[in-house]
């Protein structure tokens, strides 16, 4: 009998055991980056304007196991008051009522819920990421096309005196502008529908 107990014991803890080693091997990568190199490029090219800007108020975390990434959760941030174009017109425009609408809707978000498709070669993978992506008060779940590298131990390569790992992001995708109510319809001559994003971001996991 108690040999029988002792065998199931030993089972019951070998299955637990890999949970609990995965659960270990999970790390927290923050996408805030004091250095300011973190970006968000988008382009809106209509027949009359090609429109090109920047964003650079990145934040966020991703919460993953860079061993098995396809179970990740977390979110990634952008502050709308960042996003700016060269003409200064045009940039109050874009962050008025009209358009975006900043002072009332000041973050734009992306919030990982699956991960699909995974191809890995040593630290790199790409993998096509589900989520929920909100701009301007609207919510809309899309599925993203997501280059990542995983450099262990590289943290203070890019700065600082603090140990730890990075992930880089690389992501390109369009939207629709009227999806978002973003004048829908309007104005297509000079500001096209669909919107060219492109994205290149590294989140920190320091060492405790």
């Amino acid at each position: 009998m108690k040999t029988h107990l002792l065998t199931l014991a030993l089972a019951a803890a070998s299955s637990v055991l890999p949970v609990i080693q995965t659960h270990a091997q999970s790390l927290t990568f923050d996408f805030k980056d004091p250095k300011g190199v973190n970006n968000v490029v988008f382009r809106l090219d209509a027949p009359l304007e090609s429109i090109n800007g920047t964003a650079s108020g990145i934040s966020g975390t991703l919460t993953l196991d860079p061993a098995n990434p396809t179970d990740v959760q977390g979110k990634i941030v952008v502050d709308a008051l960042s996003l700016v174009v060269p003409n200064p017109v045009m940039k109050e425009h874009m962050h008025g009522a009209d358009w975006l609408e900043t002072s009332k809707f000041p973050e734009i978000t992306f919030e990982i819920s699956k991960v699909a498709n995974l191809k890995k070669d040593g630290h790199k993978g790409t993998a096509d990421v589900t989520g929920k992506f909100t701009m301007k008060g609207v919510t809309k779940e899309i599925t993203v096309p997501v280059s990542a590298t995983y450099l262990p131990g590289r943290l203070k390569e890019r700065g600082g005196n603090v140990d730890g790992d990075l992930l880089v992001l690389r992501v390109q995708f369009k939207l629709n502008r009227s999806d978002f109510g973003i004048q829908p319809g309007n104005h297509v001559d000079k500001v096209s529908e669909e919107i060219d994003l492109s994205m290149s971001i590294a989140g920190a996991a320091p060492k405790s």
